[in-house]
Formats: structure tokens, C-alpha cells, sequence
């Protein structure tokens, strides 16, 4: 079964070429548009792993961790994408248990990289 990632990102642009490169390298992906929408599928959908930005309307991605981790208990892996120069918001997201993250601009095969490390992760976790 192909691991099912959710895509949170706002910039449409980002958005689409982050998911056709993600299908290319065989996971299913789930796309939202902004933080609301992520943590609709969240509960629908079931991802095995969310890239989310940390600036989104509506619902932020450091909202999205706290939401994932406080109210539903949950260690689903979190890769945040943030601005250059937002260090104080990325030190936040690790506080408040984001797994990784990625700085703008970045290369997708970077991206397919993280994801790929945190998966190795787990599977050395759980065996």
C-alpha cells in the first residue's frame, strides 16, 4: 500500500508541482489548501504523513501540530515548510512537536528525501 501524504500549502504552485512530484515517487497524496481544510482530511482521510506551511490562513501550521498532537494524541510525522528567516516560528513548531521542516525555497527532490528519512524512521522505530 503507497503511504498517503497530506499536502497543506496556500501557494497554489507549490501545491500542485509538490504533488505530482509526490505521485511520481508512489505515495497516494491528499491536497489542502489551507490549515481548516488539513485538519478536515486529517480525520477523514488518515494521512501517514503531513507537510503542512507554518503561515497559512485560517488555521496555522503550528495550530495543525498542536491540533494533531494535543487533541488528537497523535505522533504522526510532520514536516513543516516555512519562510527563510523564520527561525523563532520553526523553534515554536519543534517545540509543539513538528518532526522535521523545510525552508523556501526548496527543490522537491529535497522534500522526497525528508519524507523518505522519516519513514526509515519509524520503520526502525517499530521493528
Amino acid at each position: 500500500l503507497p503511504m498517503k501524504i497530506l499536502v497543506c500549502e496556500d501557494e497554489e504552485i507549490l501545491l500542485t508541482s509538490l504533488a505530482f512530484r509526490l505521485k511520481k515517487q508512489g505515495f497516494e497524496i491528499i491536497l489542502a489548501k489551507d490549515g481548516k481544510e488539513a485538519l478536515e482530511k486529517i480525520k477523514s482521510e488518515s494521512p501517514d504523513l503531513i507537510v503542512a506551511d507554518i503561515m497559512m490562513p485560517q488555521v496555522t501550521g503550528l495550530e495543525l501540530i498542536t491540533f494533531v498532537r494535543k487533541k488528537m494524541k497523535s505522533d504522526l510525522p510532520i514536516i513543516m515548510i516555512s519562510a527563510l528567516g523564520n527561525d523563532d516560528t520553526v523553534l515554536e513548531a519543534f517545540r509543539k512537536g513538528a518532526t522535521d521542516f523545510i525552508s523556501k525555497p526548496f527543490k522537491p527532490s529535497e522534500l522526497v528525501l525528508r519524507i523518505r528519512m522519516v519513514f526509515q524512521q519509524m520503520e526502525l522505530a517499530t521493528n
